[in-house]
């Protein structure tokens, strides 16, 4: 799937897609409550109310660059909390070719945070050893979310991430910490939404008098557009994500700012009372 964004190319390359329960993201998403969302179905949610997402990445061609916004679950990867996301296969990286994007054409990664499924496909196994996917990329991380995904006191999940996603490309030379605001290219910058993660990043695009945002997990779900307050149980400021998604979701609400999901497909937000929806054309 492309979209276009003045002179700005978006693809979407998927990993894998789902539809079913919120037992380990959205608990609060329960079936009865979904299907009285009826704005969500059919696109978002099925009639019984199961939620559709994706684990995927964008490829933003702006300037004359090919950058990758986040980076999958990964073939290989153990240790994962969640078991059907260890040791994966899948055609990932055939995918990113057939689309025309060859991992070696790639010269940008940027990754919106560093949870097990946005950086999988940072390193792929060669010869035993973890090596950057993307061998011609810089790859940008956020200083903030770095330091505090780098503490040995994290979770055991999170420290094999780290050590097989992460510490490669860093090993390598391969990687830059970046400040909360970043200009990546020309029409590419990114800004801070914490909450999900301490140092979250989103994505804002700007061409030719158009605009996007890729908003990586400040919602994993547009059900949370209208329910600000549902927070994902892998957030780690649960509070702070909400607020985030309000100022967010406020700043873009009635504009023509296509909004682009970290596990859903894009739309425009609209201000309904104290709430929002995510709808497919923006508001006349």
């Amino acid at each position: 799937m492309k979209w276009r964004v003045g002179a700005v190319t978006i693809t979407k390359i998927v990993e894998l897609e789902s539809t079913g329960g919120t037992r380990f993201i959205l608990p609060q998403a329960v079936p009865d409550v979904i299907r009285g969302m009826e704005w969500l179905i059919p696109r978002y949610a099925t009639a019984e109310g199961r939620l559709r997402m994706s684990i995927h990445s964008y490829v933003v061609e702006a300037d004359g660059r090919r950058i990758v916004v986040d980076t999958g679950l990964g073939n290989g990867k153990r240790g994962r909390h969640i078991l059907a996301w260890n040791n994966l296969n899948t055609p990932y990286l055939f995918k990113l070719t057939e689309a025309g994007f060859a991992s070696e054409t790639i010269d940008t990664v940027v990754c919106t945070h560093l949870h097990v499924d946005h950086v999988g496909w940072n390193t792929r196994l060669v010869d035993d050893e973890w090596v950057p996917t993307f061998p011609k990329a810089r790859y940008l991380f956020g200083r903030t979310e770095y330091d505090h995904w780098s503490n040995p006191g994290v979770s055991a999940e999170q420290r094999a991430v780290f050590a097989d996603s992460v510490k490669p490309v860093v090993d390598a030379g391969k990687s830059e910490l970046i400040a909360d605001e970043y200009r990546v290219s020309e029409s590419v910058s990114t800004f801070p939404t914490p909450g999900h993660s301490p140092g979250h990043l989103s994505i804002l695009i700007r061409s030719q008098g158009e605009e996007a945002v890729l908003l990586g997990d400040v919602a994993h779900h547009p059900c949370q557009f209208e329910r600000l307050d549902w927070s994902s149980s892998f957030d780690s400021d649960p509070e702070g994500s909400a607020e985030t998604r309000k100022r967010v979701f406020r700043r873009f609400a009635g504009t023509r700012t296509r909004i682009f999901g970290g596990h859903f497909d894009p739309g425009y937000a609209v201000a309904v009372g104290n709430s929002f929806r995510l709808l497919q054309t923006p508001e006349k």
